[in-house]
């Protein structure tokens, strides 16, 4: 049950556990949100949605929507043709599909979209689905460009909308444990977040597969590019769009973007930073990408007394993966990939010996009497159960509870977890840092004019 070693603690930054404290280890309980649905809700009602989108994430998304008893999938679309059959096996079963979504939101039996497009398509996507009446999940990153997430943002609140964000940790047992633990104030003041996600193969770089049937005949190129720049058809960039700006956000939507929601979610921070500074470059995979392969990203953010997020994603080493560390002045919470731990301060008063270094023996015995007097003895704070350990279940599936959060609120109109305003806040800070690393300078964030500032 305890998956957090001392090695893990010193490589995220939170230090070794204190000399004689134990680890209280417990296996979080699955989330119960999609068994509440198992009986079609309140009123039994399928919701019925078809997936824009079916490459790697689009077929995931299909996966985990298997595990929620409420939905249906009643259609798909994709430029790729191969990837309408990927589509219905991700699914399980045959549906409809198309290379032209528009057709797909014409349906009068359609609820809700799930789009898994290209980041620079799901400005119109959204745009169309929510003017023909369809609720949307829109995968992470919400928005290409700042002006883009205004747009979608102002589009689904006009067409009241229910909207979800795709970054599935924030409805994740393991972040909603990390909230709790935040929002009781154990951690004291926290003004530093260290947050990290690393990957080491070409995989993680977004290097993936071009098929042997890639051709004009099969992919809709036209489609693809709509308003990005022309170019001849070019698998490479269709099946690798995360390494060029005309079509992503590289690490900042693709890693930072998570990192930045989780943060959100847990501190309940939910806006923009202030400002950013990056730095970084393409040290191994010289393969003609736009972006860095390795990101480094401190941002500002004026809120409670201002934090500080320290981030970075880097493509040529894992070490430590995923995690995110919250320093607080009474403790420190860390998060992997599977577990959340909470490592409490020695909050004890001690007598700061090295300040009286330069008195003579006699001021120092004074004013050791005079501390002791006003700060009686008390037991220490840290104890060795007070060190708390939380890990996912094996097989849980956050996006399966992402979805169903999603389908819920569809039926019941209720609020979601990560809505337009949150899913743009979030994008916002990704292209912060693409600003300051792309400009080599400091982006500021000007939130009367919507717009970043260099």
């Amino acid at each position: 049950m305890h998956s957090m070693t001392r090695r893990d603690f010193v490589r995220l930054g939170a230090g070794a556990v204190a000399a004689g404290a134990a680890v209280k280890a417990t296996l979080l309980e699955p989330a119960a949100m999609a068994a509440q649905t198992a009986a079609g809700g309140a009123t039994g009602r399928k919701i019925r949605f078809v997936s824009i989108g079916t490459g790697i994430r689009g077929c995931d998304l299909l996966r985990a929507a298997r595990l929620v008893p409420t939905g249906v999938c009643v259609g798909a679309a994709d430029l790729y043709e191969t990837r309408h059959k990927a589509g219905q096996e991700a699914w399980g079963g045959e549906f409809p599909t198309t290379r032209d979504y528009r057709t797909l939101l014409d349906r009068k039996d359609v609820d809700a979209v799930l789009v898994a497009t290209m980041d620079h398509q799901h400005r119109q996507v959204v745009l169309d689905a929510v003017a023909a009446g369809k609720d949307v999940y829109c995968e992470k990153p919400m928005s290409h460009t700042v002006a883009d997430g205004f747009a979608m943002m102002q589009a689904v609140q006009a067409n009241k909308r229910i909207f979800q964000c795709g970054s599935q940790r924030v409805s994740s047992i393991l972040y909603a444990k990390a909230k709790e633990i935040y929002a009781s104030g154990r951690l004291g003041e926290v003004h530093s977040i260290d947050a990290k996600m690393n990957r080491n193969s070409p995989g993680g770089a977004w290097i993936y597969p071009v098929p042997a049937d890639a051709s004009p005949r099969t992919i809709d190129w036209e489609a693809f590019l709509r308003d990005a720049p022309q170019r001849p058809f070019d698998p490479v960039r269709f099946f690798r769009w995360r390494c060029f700006a005309d079509y992503g956000e590289g690490l900042g939507g693709d890693l930072f973007v998570h990192l930045i929601s989780g943060i959100h979610a847990i501190t309940g921070i939910n806006t923009v930073a202030s400002r950013a500074y990056s730095s970084g470059g393409i040290y191994h995979f010289k393969d003609g990408r736009d972006f860095p392969d390795f990101l480094e990203t401190v941002y500002d953010y004026s809120v409670n007394g201002g934090v500080q997020v320290h981030m970075h994603c880097n493509l040529n080493n894992d070490d430590g993966g995923e995690g995110i560390a919250f320093y607080g002045s009474m403790g420190t919470m860390v998060l992997t990939g599977r577990t959340v731990t909470f490592i409490p301060q020695d909050g004890t008063p001690h007598f700061e010996a090295y300040g009286w270094g330069g008195m003579t023996a006699a001021q120092r015995k004074q004013g050791m009497e005079e501390w002791q007097a006003a700060h009686p003895l008390a037991p220490p704070t840290l104890t060795p159960d007070t060190v708390e350990s939380y890990t996912l279940p094996q097989g849980y599936n956050d996006t399966a509870d992402h979805i169903a959060n999603f389908f819920r609120a569809i039926e019941t109109r209720e609020h979601v977890v990560e809505d337009e305003v949150f899913g743009n806040n979030a994008a916002i800070g990704c292209h912060l840092a693409n600003y300051s690393y792309f400009h080599r300078t400091v982006a500021t964030w000007d939130a009367a004019a919507q717009t970043i500032k260099g």
